[in-house]
């Protein structure tokens, strides 16, 4: 089960939650705000999680996490470059608001680590790296559901924004052309700020052709 809720305290971002339907125990995907909102999710549907999985670590998709940490005693799990992130409000750009973030109880994945449901070791997601967005940038991807959790990487139509820390343009198109679009053409791309689309449908924009995967 995938369950998309939109959040919201300074940016309206998706967070996500991959539910196996047959234990009800999953993972939280980027919860960027609202905490209480997640919590009472949680609660009504009787979902356990296990552990909170972070795209990137931008201000909008992590802003949530100290309180659900707390309150559920889950790991958090990022990219292993996603310290820079996590411990300075200037590269997450929380900064920039009036609640400046730190995450300090953080475990750093290595690149292709799969996570694995303890309730159900059939049940996982493969980290796969995305940087270009940011340094962290990755994608948590199933292959049974076709499906491919991508941050602010790519979305409908359009890709991330490169202009602010550890972002760089050329990474990015060479992450996505190289990483994203290895995946099979009917993957669901599910991203942080725009409805689904998949990988069929992004690799024809012309601003992808005649890039070299990185």
């Amino acid at each position: 089960m995938i369950l998309q809720v939109p959040v919201a305290r300074y940016i309206p971002t998706n967070a996500y939650f991959y539910i196996d339907e047959d234990t009800k125990h999953g993972f939280l995907i980027d919860p960027g705000a609202e905490a209480d909102k997640l919590l009472a999710i949680i609660e009504q549907r009787g979902f356990v999680l296990e552990k909170i999985l972070l795209t990137h670590g931008h201000f909008d998709h992590i802003g949530a996490v100290n309180d659900l940490q707390r309150t559920l005693k889950i790991p958090v799990l990022m990219q292993k470059n996603g310290r820079s992130y996590a411990e300075n409000p200037v590269w997450n750009l929380s900064a920039q608001t009036e609640e400046p973030i730190t995450l300090h109880d953080v475990t750093y994945l290595e690149d292709n680590t799969d996570i694995v449901l303890q309730a159900n070791p059939d049940f996982r997601l493969h980290m796969i790296p995305v940087p270009g967005h940011t340094t962290d940038g990755c994608m948590y991807y199933n292959l049974r559901d076709h499906t491919a959790f991508v941050g602010d990487s790519i979305f409908a139509g359009s890709y991330g924004r490169t202009d602010m820390p550890g972002g760089d343009e050329e990474t990015l198109m060479k992450s996505i052309v190289g990483k994203i679009f290895s995946l099979p053409d009917t993957t669901a791309l599910l991203s942080g700020h725009s409805g689904v689309t998949t990988v069929a449908t992004e690799k024809v924009r012309s601003w992808y052709q005649g890039i070299a995967a990185e």
